[in-house]
């Protein structure tokens, strides 16, 4: 039977949340309800004070957006762990599995899980995960920026430096295959989440069940050059306080493509891995998204101005698609607002986002 570790990212309640995480002692739900996350993990107008932890990815942080990345979303304020987590866990120890619930206030104490997935020591000296492992994670979330949260700290973990990639990583990848984790959404009736998206189970007990099965879906990942991970996908451009769209100007590239060279005003930009920002204030932006095959499908939407013979001019959206391996984008004009996986953050400068085919993986009924 398996050993399985329940894993809630939490803020405050047992202990406060850590250096790493770096929240303010505030008691509203940062990563619940309707608050958005900032690029740190935390609800805007919580202080950053991020300090411990193992930091940002390898070359330092990402002086061009609002901070080093997801050091560890916090969760809801709490003093034990939730509902549908101890329902999960008394789910899985009625069929026979080992279960620890972890309570983790900061990166280091989700690193100390992930390294339970380590496989024996190798010559090369690199960390990697035992694809045997009798280990298995489930991941609460109250938001998928806590998941991505995770995952960026597992690609931490066992991507290897480009200069010691090993033989054994497959071609067109830069980290291994990561460890499947089950996701155990804390908001039950959700309908938009990453979870919600990939028909994945829900209910505490259906969780407990798919993680002791065998049926596991490998999905691909994105990665940027800023340090962190994407699951779904992000939304590039910002809005008044009317709600309205506010243009941006900008060069955005997939693969060889150009969408806009910097010239035109882009009402917004969406990135899918998934179908999560597949529309932007009713407009279909992403038509055709698949998280499994091994693609990234980017679209811009840009106003054009229609002239009409005897009658006044009238502006239309012209929404430009490509699909690739890669996307880049080059802000033209100071910061850039944008949401990646829920997490707010800025852009000063260019920010690159490439697939992972199948790099993650997630138990599934």
């Amino acid at each position: 039977m398996y050993d399985v570790v329940v894993l809630s990212l939490a803020e405050g309640g047992g202990g406060g949340c850590g250096s790493s995480c770096g929240c303010a002692a505030d008691t509203s739900p940062a990563a619940e309800g309707g608050r958005a996350l900032d690029d740190s993990g935390h609800a805007p107008g919580d202080s950053d004070r991020a300090s411990g932890g193992s930091g940002c990815a390898e070359g330092g942080c990402d002086s061009g957006g609002s901070g080093c990345g997801d050091h560890a979303v916090c969760g809801p304020r709490q003093g034990g762990p939730r509902t549908p987590v101890l329902a999960c866990a008394d789910a899985l120890r009625d069929a026979g599995a080992r279960v620890e619930t972890v309570t983790a206030s900061s990166d280091a104490e989700i690193d100390a899980v992930i390294a339970r997935f380590d496989s024996e020591p190798r010559t090369d000296g690199l960390s990697w995960p035992d694809a045997d492992s009798k280990l298995r994670l489930v991941i609460a979330t109250a938001a998928d920026g806590q998941l991505r949260a995770v995952l960026r700290r597992l690609v931490r973990r066992y991507a290897p430096p480009p200069s010691c990639r090993p033989a054994d990583l497959a071609d067109g990848r830069t980290v291994p295959d990561l460890p499947p984790v089950a996701i155990l959404p804390l908001d039950p009736g959700g309908t938009t989440d990453l979870a919600a998206q990939l028909g994945l189970p829900r209910e505490p007990a259906a969780v407990a069940e798919a993680v002791l099965g065998s049926s596991v879906r490998r999905l691909d990942l994105l990665r940027n050059d800023g340090g962190s991970v994407t699951l779904d996908g992000a939304l590039v451009g910002g809005a008044d306080d009317a709600g309205r769209a506010v243009p941006w100007r900008g060069r955005v590239e997939v693969d060889d493509a150009v969408l806009t060279d910097g010239d035109d005003p882009v009402l917004a930009c969406a990135i899918g891995n998934g179908s999560g920002y597949a529309e932007f204030d009713g407009l279909p932006l992403l038509t055709g998204v698949d998280p499994t095959d091994g693609r990234v499908e980017v679209a811009v939407a840009v106003p054009v101005t229609v002239k009409r013979r005897l009658r006044t001019t009238r502006v239309r959206v012209e929404v430009r698609r490509a699909r690739g391996r890669a996307v880049s984008i080059l802000p033209r004009d100071g910061e850039l607002p944008f949401l990646d996986d829920g997490v707010h953050g800025t852009l000063s400068r260019k920010r690159s986002w490439w697939t992972e085919p199948g790099a993650w993986a997630v138990y599934a009924s």
